[in-house]
């Protein structure tokens, strides 16, 4: 039976995968955040949120 996510569990997911597709275009062409935003406050606070959303993650995934 599957639980419904909350809106944190939404966030972290969204913020995740947004952090999975930066890293891809890193490998292939530069820093998505870092063409967007620079090297401004509010791409270490972006950087910041994927981190913590990876975190909430792997905290989910084991838990029951």
């Amino acid at each position: 039976m599957a639980k419904e996510m909350s809106a944190i569990d939404w966030i972290a997911r969204i913020l995740v995968i947004i952090g999975a597709i930066n890293w891809g275009l890193v490998s292939f062409w530069n820093d998505l955040i870092a063409v967007l935003f620079g090297t401004s406050v509010i791409a270490t606070i972006i950087y910041a949120l994927v981190g913590l959303s990876g975190l909430w993650e792997l905290i989910k995934l084991f838990q029951k």
